[in-house]
């Protein structure tokens, strides 16, 4: 499933990463890379804020439906 339909509060694990080339490695740079752990801090309206190793990133709907998980 992608990532955007994941709950506050859950943690899930990155099974692949869709996209063009430039899109990975922006993510991969922002620390989402394959069999990494995301945890969703909170959503609203699609947008999601995410822990990412020590960091918090937020992201917009469509870079999250890039992301499954």
């Amino acid at each position: 499933m992608p990532l955007s339909m994941a709950k506050p509060g859950e943690t899930v694990i990155i099974r692949k990463i869709t996209g063009k080339d430039e899109v990975r490695q922006h993510l991969a740079e922002l620390g989402f890379v394959v069999d990494g752990a995301v945890t969703v801090v909170s959503e609203l309206a699609g947008n999601l804020i995410l822990q990412v190793k020590d960091s918090r990133v937020a992201l917009d709907r469509t870079m999250a439906n890039r992301i499954m998980v």
